[in-house]
């Protein structure tokens, strides 16, 4: 049986049009003060993440992303230590980006902004002053931290497989957050992230390798004078591009790994050192569609199973893109 490879013109302009952003989305669960970070696996792996190589241009990036979750260890919340906890988020973010035509340290430049919306469902046994349990929850939408990315940078020589990338992702406490409250949408804390990537796509037989890794710097939440350790973390995919109908679909996997390497501090941190983490991986699957010589649409769907956890909420995430490039 025949098998029909895409052109490497095809792939080349598949890489091309599929690279978009890092993007913001809502807390997730992991070490930390309420058992949550900024940094999100599956945020910034495959090939609709990668950043813009060229320019100029703009595109919308509209996301969804369902979490859901459990933990029976107890973690430190916002209304205090809570266990056998439960929750389930369903995230709704738009980002929003500008390449520049004019390059910056020879890369690609550019500038990002994301904002998310979040329907978070949770419960817990909380311990409360006097010792004794009780079980809480709660039911809370509204808006999650604003993630702005003033430098995103891309290097890649025309005829080279390989990209390397820098991202400086800053997620702001804009987000709701109610002490008191076992879930919230915001963080009430800075957090900056760091990030190296190296990317390697072959036109010819339309394979592609994605490799980000990042330590993200959280300050203390002024509430709770709690303040998170700094996590290391790493997301990496393998993708083939193959030729359907008048575009191109994406197959492929993600796994990634989390660890926290500094301990959480602060007044708050009654539970001390509490380093978490966690790996996992799942399929992918995506669509790039080119509209014009300077539009495409690409869609993407993954599922990511945590498969190794450690002081977190243990689940599944699931995530649908889209990104419109102009």
């Amino acid at each position: 049986m025949k098998t029909t490879r895409p052109s490497a013109s095809m792939c080349r302009l598949a890489t091309a049009i599929a690279a978009a952003v890092v993007c913001a989305m809502p807390p997730a669960a992991s070490a930390g003060e309420g058992g949550t970070t900024h940094i999100i696996p599956g945020a910034m792996a495959t090939l609709a993440d990668n950043a813009p190589a060229s320019g100029p241009g703009m595109f919308v990036k509209p996301m969804y992303m369902r979490y859901n979750g459990s933990v029976s260890a107890r973690i430190p919340t916002a209304a205090g230590l809570a266990g056998n906890v439960e929750a389930t988020s369903n995230t709704f973010a738009v980002v929003g980006g500008y390449t520049f035509a004019e390059k910056v340290l020879g890369a690609a430049y550019t500038m990002v902004a994301a904002l998310p919306y979040t329907s978070l469902d949770i419960s817990g046994d909380v311990t409360a002053p006097s010792g004794a349990k009780v079980r809480i929850g709660n039911k809370v939408s509204g808006f999650g931290d604003i993630t702005v990315i003033p430098a995103m940078l891309a290097w890649k020589e025309p005829d080279s497989h390989w990209q390397f990338n820098f991202v400086l992702p800053i997620y702001a406490p804009t987000g709701s957050y109610e002490l008191g409250r076992l879930g919230n949408t915001g963080l009430n804390y800075w957090t900056v992230d760091p990030i190296f990537g190296v990317v390697y796509s072959n036109a010819k037989s339309g394979f592609n390798a994605l490799l980000h890794s990042g330590v993200a710097f959280n300050s203390e939440n002024p509430d709770t004078n709690y303040k998170s350790g700094n996590l290391l973390h790493f997301d990496g995919a393998v993708q083939q591009i193959l030729p359907v109908g008048s575009g191109l679909m994406t197959l492929g996997l993600e796994a990634f790994y989390f660890k926290q390497v500094s301990c959480d501090s602060g007044t708050g941190a009654t539970l001390g050192c509490f380093k978490g983490k966690t790996a996992g991986l799942g399929p992918v699957i995506g669509y790039i569609q080119p509209l014009s010589k300077t539009e495409s649409l690409v869609v993407e769907f993954k599922w990511l199973t945590e498969t190794t956890t450690e002081k977190r909420l243990e689940g599944d995430y699931l995530w649908l893109k889209a990104v419109y490039k102009f």
